[in-house]
Formats: structure tokens, sequence, C-alpha cells
């Protein structure tokens, strides 16, 4: 069975374009347009990963980010920050709202599909 992601993106082009290199790779990919949605839909389909952009409409990615953390159904599914911000302090606020790693875009794809792999096995390992 294939590792389900959850992709939470307001930019379309970077969402369907991101989604179709993952699918590519084998992930379940699973979108959302803004935080609430990306709360709602972690929370329904408990996706093995969460890729969270941090410039969201409705609520950011911080806060999309602590109640992901702070809800027991959630807490263990590991988030990546996706952001434009590749300043120490935005890599720092994102690990301080409880992301488990960071990525600047535009994205590396080798280098996320790296951290993914990480995270899902870290999360797979007895």
């Amino acid at each position: 069975m294939s590792a389900r992601l959850l992709l939470v993106e307001d930019n379309e082009a970077n969402a369907d374009m991101l989604s179709r290199r993952l699918h590519r790779q084998g992930f379940d990919v699973l979108l959302a347009t803004d935080g609430l949605q990306a709360v709602d839909v972690a929370t329904s389909a408990q996706p093995d990963l969460v890729l969270m952009d941090i410039s969201l409409p409705k609520i950011d990615g911080w806060e999309a980010t602590r109640r992901l953390k702070g809800a027991a159904a959630t807490a263990a599914i590991p988030i990546i920050a996706l952001t434009a911000h590749a300043m120490v302090a935005d890599r720092q606020k994102c690990l301080d709202a409880g992301c488990n790693e960071f990525e600047t875009k535009p994205i590396d794809l080798k280098r996320l599909l790296e951290k993914i792999h990480a995270l899902l096995g870290a999360r797979t390992t007895p």
C-alpha cells in the first residue's frame, strides 16, 4: 500500500505540479487549499504525512500545524513545512509550531523525497 500524503497548498499551479510529481513517485496525494481544510482533511483521512505550505488563507500553516499537533487524533502525523521563507528564524518558527521538517520553495524534489522517506521510515519502524 502506498503512503498517503496530504499536500496543503493554496497555489493551484504549485499544488498540481507537486501532486503529480509525488503521485509518479508512488504516493497517494490528497489536497487541501487552506489551513482549515488541512485540519479537516488530516483529521478525517489520517494521512501518513502532511506537506504544509505556511502562507495559507483562513488560517496559516503555523496555526494549522499547531492544531494538528494539539489534537490526539493527528498529533503523531509528521508535518513538513513548505515555505518560500528561508531565514533561520523562519525554520525555527516552523519547528516551534510542531513541524518535523522544513523545505524551502522552489521545492527540490530529491531533497523533499529524502525527508519524506526518513519521516515515514521513522514512523513505521518498530
